[in-house]
């Protein structure tokens, strides 16, 4: 059954969240500003293709199968819980596989036998990764968004310091994907402490099929969504080469960063708040207009502001990407409102309409970069902008009319 969420429940899950979001931009601006003064262009271009080649793959561990844990009925927990388990655990060893695959074929394609090891280094994170996912699961479904932000935060802030240091020290490519390696102990030992999980004798594990239909939807998403964030990198890379992707990269960081990691902490948050609400609509309601006072001043703030600080923070070698950062700052906006839709649908067991919209979003987004990019990287960010403002807000709009329709009655569920 459903139980009624409060939206004090939710806001300090967004404010933990928040907080965490908040640690992890400071910590990441400190390495940007450190390798934007340490590499040059070149050398961040070449580590952002494999960042962006390993961050497509990593979409294929959003199975869904978290989700279903988060939203399983008391009785059968414990069985979702180890079918989870050998889910992530085959899943994961398989990805890892792939990813070294996919690094030996890409230095057999460029002769830079590099890039074979910065992909194999990315891929270490999946060895990690199983350990924890159940318990992280386990301590979403009850209410523990606040040590869960921290754990994630702490993470993603011991990364971005060991990238800082390593700029300073290596002055390579490395310097941006090791790190990535050598904290992913962390999350995973942190969770394990927070929610210790085993399996239980006796018990036998859900058949598959309580899986993967809903996984199914949920893994096109990720994988879509992180091509659209994803796949734009890897075309002006081809494209124009290494240096204006540099230029690009850092570009992108510092002005979409924003959007894509407060879009997903406001996911991450919402979802298990939605999935236990008496009320979907009024929950969704009350959670949207919360996000978006809190969210639209910080962004404009940030997008007037752009021309200041980057040539302060980076260098003026990188002046000349402020209005760039100026432009993508704004699609912070439709992709919270969309994000909310997101979620939303996938409580009310959805997520295939969500596949349809972000596939729809990506292969605008691809397009506009493709016709875009040789005309300047001003060009491709007011594109992106447009795109994504129309795509995700027009198709936002829809399930926003039924989700806030009148409804008769509040919606329950066993």
């Amino acid at each position: 059954m459903q139980h009624p969420a409060p939206t004090r429940g939710f806001a300090s899950g967004l404010i933990a969240l928040g907080l965490s979001d908040l640690a992890q931009r400071v910590s990441r601006l400190a390495v940007v500003v450190v390798v934007a003064r340490s590499l040059d262009p070149a050398a961040i271009g070449t580590a952002a293709a494999a960042l962006a080649a390993s961050e497509i793959l990593k979409a294929l561990t959003e199975t869904g199968v978290n989700q279903r844990v988060i939203a399983a009925p008391e009785a059968d927990l414990e069985a979702a819980c180890l079918t989870a388990r050998r889910i992530h655990t085959a899943w994961c060893l398989g990805l890892f596989t792939l990813q070294l695959a996919v690094g030996a074929g890409i230095a057999l394609a460029s002769g830079d036998a590099m890039a074979f090891v910065m992909v194999a280094i990315l891929a270490g994170e999946y060895l990690f990764m199983p350990a924890g996912l159940v318990s992280c699961a386990l301590a979403m479904r009850e209410g523990r968004l606040t040590r869960t932000a921290a754990i994630g935060g702490a993470q993603v802030v011991v990364a971005n310091l060991l990238t800082a240091i390593l700029a300073l020290l290596i002055a390579g490519p490395l310097a941006l994907v090791l790190p990535r390696l050598l904290s992913a102990p962390v999350w995973t030992i942190g969770m394990r402490r927070l929610r210790p999980w085993r399996p239980a004798a006796g018990v036998a594990p859900l058949p598959l099929r309580h899986f993967t239909g809903y996984g199914a939807a949920v893994l096109g998403v990720e994988l879509v969504k992180a091509a659209r964030l994803q796949a734009d990198k890897l075309v002006i890379g081809l494209m124009l080469g290494p240096e204006a992707l540099g230029h690009y990269f850092l570009a992108f960081n510092a002005g979409l960063g924003l959007a894509s990691s407060f879009a997903n902490a406001f996911g991450v948050a919402l979802f298990p708040w939605l999935a236990r609400a008496a009320d979907r609509a009024q929950a969704l309601r009350r959670a949207l207009g919360l996000s978006i006072c809190v969210l639209s001043p910080v962004v404009v703030a940030q997008s007037l502001l752009a021309p200041w600080y980057v040539p302060l923070l980076y260098g003026a070698k990188w002046s000349g990407n402020s209005d760039v950062v100026s432009v993508l700052c704004l699609a912070a906006i439709p992709a919270l409102i969309w994000t909310a839709t997101a979620q939303w649908l996938r409580a009310e067991g959805r997520p295939a309409v969500e596949f349809t919209v972000t596939c729809t979003t990506t292969v605008l987004l691809i397009a506009n970069t493709a016709l875009t990019a040789r005309h300047g990287l001003q060009a491709t960010a007011i594109g992106y902008l447009a795109v994504a403002t129309v795509t995700q807000l027009g198709a936002a709009l829809p399930s926003l009319i039924a989700a806030f329709g009148p409804r008769t009655q509040p919606r329950l569920t066993a």
